[in-house]
């Protein structure tokens, strides 16, 4: 399917992990609309209600006649047995990699990013070929959807699970130029209260669904409301007061 290099080649079909981007269709990279326009088995995350966020980005670059492994994964505040889902598609997917098909599975923003795709790599990877496709990802969506720099010169720039405790993500913004925290969801009251007690909240900016038709890019200060969506983040930029955001938002 592909005439890149892949490392130790090995029996069977390639595992291609394909990075789609932030969720706008025209973000993906040419390389990955190939692979998917080409791809005979296409595996990609879903939830057990709803539609698959990362299908729908891709959807139409992939076939008709294609073969469709959904990976289903509860959307849960409470713990559910992932092992075991990843255990189940990466026995389905190599299957077909068994039997001599590439499988593309398909990667919200970028494989290696935070992305469960990790976790069918560290399952398959020993038995067959890889190929990883970068996207972009979510943080340099937001930061170009807010239109301003995540990080400058030597700045250190430190990305954070908004799921962290306070005590935890205190002394990393407090030693970082730059910071983004990622998965602000249900925390996001608490996030704002924390940077506010900072002296931060005029540095932070708030992004939710980057790229998406629905989105909405603010000042952290103007966000309203104690959760936000799971696609969310806030980026702050200390090095310099000119990007400060202005009180005023724009979506």
């Amino acid at each position: 399917m592909s005439d890149a290099p892949i490392s130790a080649k090995r029996s069977g079909g390639t595992l291609y992990g394909v990075g789609l981007g932030p969720g706008d269709p025209e973000l993906m990279t040419l390389k990955a609309h190939r692979l998917i326009s080409d791809a005979r088995v296409i595996a990609y995350p879903a939830p057990d209600d709803g539609q698959s966020f990362a299908r729908s980005i891709a959807a139409d670059a992939i076939r008709a006649d294609a073969r469709e492994i959904p990976i289903v994964v509860p959307m849960r505040v409470e713990r559910f047995p992932a092992q075991a889902v990843y255990d189940k598609a990466a026995e389905e997917i190599g299957a077909a990699l068994d039997n001599g098909h590439d499988v593309v599975t398909l990667c919200e923003g970028d494989p290696f990013f935070y992305g469960s795709f990790m976790y069918l790599f560290e399952r398959l990877s020993p038995r067959f070929a890889c190929e990883i496709v970068p996207g972009v990802t979510s943080l340099t969506a937001c930061a170009a959807r807010l239109k301003r720099p995540l990080t400058a010169r030597n700045d250190v720039l430190t990305v954070i699970p908004g799921p962290l405790p306070d005590e935890e993500i205190r002394p990393r913004i407090a030693a970082a130029g730059a910071v983004a925290i990622m998965k602000v969801g249900r925390h996001l009251d608490r996030l704002t209260r924390l940077l506010d007690d900072m002296g931060l909240l005029a540095h932070a900016g708030y992004a939710e669904r980057a790229t998406l038709s629905n989105e909405q890019v603010l000042p952290l200060a103007d966000v309203r409301g104690a959760s936000a969506p799971y696609f969310s983040m806030i980026l702050i930029y200390k090095g310099d007061e000119a990007w400060m955001l202005p009180p005023q938002s724009s979506s």
